[in-house]
């Protein structure tokens, strides 16, 4: 007897049940100090609300903390003065609103700033501020992994083996402790521009694969009484977690950047592994699904110039055929070498007749000048030192099962 054809909803549900599930195996440590103290930080409303309540606190105090925390940026509960004295002993006895410890702190010659975060586990990830070079603005580009699982082979970022998921704390506490470095609290409420204007969800890590912490964190910094960023002012960037891409666009509605890099998938297999379990015919068919795409707000497409690999004039054409009826925009951004890097970047003349191919199509195809070469922040130089310990034998017997 046949067989009835699977359902292909109930497959991509079934994938995205599978993937939250391994991703459970890499969640991050308790935000909880050795002293027993919580962490306030990545708590979501209703969280912070149930926390002053179990200490015989009205909820209403959560709306007080969450002014304090993320709006004006105070780390110390003794510069709340809208909390009682008595409170605040209180609050300090048992919560801590942290940050995490900046190792280091570089800044290029372009204005472009780099920061090493540590966080309690002594894990690591690089964020990067990239200013704007005509605009008192800029973006904030995020880690939401402790390396990465992906291991493309152009990314410095994929030499280095998924350590752990960041936890919602230690996603936004990236973007406050970059506030912190540019002295921009509180968050501007009439109008006037801030530096730290965007958010890019592109630093070390696949955001997908932590969605769940992403969600969480992301949904803290559009709070508009608190950080109140734009969903228009976040894009999330993915090499092409299909099943995820629908649930990001149903709940979050931000900006996408696809890291395509390809046109074939004989090339993006090589080049982008995770094309083999999410061909770019399926990666394309999201694109398409993604509610947030218009003409207003365009899919970006990330391609990286790499010689003789990707940036001929019928990879170009090809590319417009791939975007046909895809409000897109294509990035296209010259290989940024890194130690031990196996590719070249493409002459200036590629680059230039594969944008001049794809701009007469339609699409923008603006070519991004490297920042921050001089300190590694350029896309895709992104590295710690953070190294996976050892798992208990348990634990990596459920990492094999969940394989």
């Amino acid at each position: 007897m046949t067989q009835p054809a699977a359902n292909p909803a109930e497959l991509s549900a079934a994938e995205r049940d599978r993937i939250l599930a391994k991703a459970a195996l890499f969640s991050p440590p308790p935000a909880t100090l050795p002293d027993g103290r919580r962490d306030l930080v990545g708590l979501s409303r209703e969280e912070l609300a149930a926390e002053m309540v179990a200490i015989g606190e009205k909820p209403f105090r959560a709306k007080q903390l969450w002014h304090w925390i993320y709006h004006q940026g105070v780390t110390d509960f003794s510069r709340m003065p809208s909390i009682a004295k008595t409170m605040q002993a209180k609050l300090a006895e048992k919560f801590v609103v942290g940050r995490p410890g900046v190792t280091t702190e570089q800044t290029s010659t372009d204005g472009t700033r780099k920061w090493v975060f540590a966080f309690r586990d002594d894990q690591k990830v690089e964020t990067v501020y990239i200013p704007d070079q005509e605009e008192d603005r800029g973006a904030v580009c995020i880690s939401t992994q402790v390396g990465c699982t992906l291991s493309c082979k152009f990314c410095h970022t994929g030499t280095q083996k998924l350590v752990r998921n960041l936890g919602a704390a230690e996603i936004v506490g990236q973007f406050m402790a970059a506030r912190d470095s540019y002295n921009e609290w509180p968050t501007p409420t009439d109008g006037s521009p801030r530096l730290l204007s965007n958010i890019v969800i592109m630093g070390m890590g696949e955001p997908l694969y932590n969605y769940e912490n992403v969600a969480k964190a992301m949904r803290i910094i559009m709070d508009n009484e608190g950080i109140a960023l734009s969903r228009r002012r976040i894009t999330l960037s993915t090499s092409g977690v299909v099943p995820m891409m629908d649930k990001c666009g149903a709940e979050l509605n931000v900006g996408l950047a696809v890291s395509l890099h390809a046109v074939r998938n004989d090339i993006r297999d090589e080049i982008v592994p995770l094309n083999r379990k999410y061909p770019i015919e399926e990666l394309m068919a999201a694109c398409r699904r993604y509610p947030a795409a218009s003409n207003a707000r365009r899919i970006t497409f990330e391609y990286v110039m790499l010689k003789g690999v990707n940036d001929s004039e019928a990879d170009a054409r090809e590319l417009v055929r791939l975007l046909k009826g895809i409000p897109a925009k294509v990035n296209l951004i010259p290989f940024n070498p890194w130690p031990g890097s196996p590719y070249e970047t493409s002459s200036n003349n590629a680059i230039h007749r594969f944008a001049r191919i794809v701009q007469e199509a339609g699409y923008a195809s603006p070519i991004r000048a490297p920042r921050g070469r001089d300190i590694l922040a350029a896309c895709g130089q992104l590295k710690t030192e953070s190294e996976r310990k050892r798992a208990p034998r348990a634990a990596a017997s459920n990492a094999q099962a969940a394989a």
